[in-house]
């Protein structure tokens, strides 16, 4: 039931976030992403069979959900400054799911205000809008922030490679082999519970809020 519930609100997240990386590369000069068609809301060309797996695995296993789709293919070539570039490319995908999460939070403001109490509290299909609204907002923080971590290859690792003075950022550029194996042993050992639930949690609240909800 929390697969199905929060499927939706993940692809969404999910291919957005992707779409996003896209749509500031073209911005900055890189036509790559658009000329091999992944500029598209259409989730075939999007969809990592290891990505979506392991949304499966976290939705039955782990405290949050979280995954990932191919990412969107940069050539930097293409970038007039490639530090400033490449920092705006790896931001807009987090930033795109904290704008998801917000927007769902509205989303899920009005669907309070509009919906009937009896629809919302005693019909599957009210009970399961608000679970679906819920549940997306919660994904998309955890792909903003599971994202933001400074480990590359995920985004954080390359803003913080940008951030980072040159002979440092080459160095730790150099480490992207490894990120992979210390994402999985953090998964492992339950260190990304420790780190992204309490992020998480206070974002949450926060996206609630805003909206209006609490």
């Amino acid at each position: 039931m929390q697969i199905v519930v929060v499927f939706l609100p993940f692809l969404l997240g999910i291919i957005l976030h992707e779409i996003a990386h896209g749509l500031m590369a073209l911005k900055c000069g890189d036509p790559t992403a658009r000329m091999l068609g992944r500029l598209t809301l259409n989730p075939l060309p999007h969809i990592d069979p290891a990505g979506l797996g392991c949304f499966v695995f976290t939705s039955l296993f782990t405290p949050f959900v979280f995954g990932w789709a191919k990412p969107v293919p940069v050539n930097t070539r293409y970038f007039r400054n490639y530090r400033r570039d490449m920092l705006l490319v790896s931001a807009a995908g987090p930033l795109c799911n904290f704008f998801l999460a917000l927007l769902m939070g509205l989303c899920l403001r009005l669907f309070l205000l509009l919906a009937p109490d009896t629809f919302i509290l005693h019909s599957s299909a009210g009970n399961f809008l608000l679970q679906m609204l819920l549940g997306g907002i919660s994904a998309n923080l955890v792909l903003a922030w599971f994202n933001l971590l400074p480990i590359p290859p995920l985004d954080g690792g390359h803003i913080l490679e940008c951030l980072l003075p040159f002979r440092m950022a080459q160095k730790f550029a150099g480490m992207g082999r490894m990120g992979f194996v210390v994402l999985l042993a953090l998964l492992a050992v339950g260190g990304l519970n420790h780190v992204l639930l309490p992020l998480v949690h206070v974002s949450y609240r926060a996206v609630l809020g805003i909206a209006g909800v609490l």
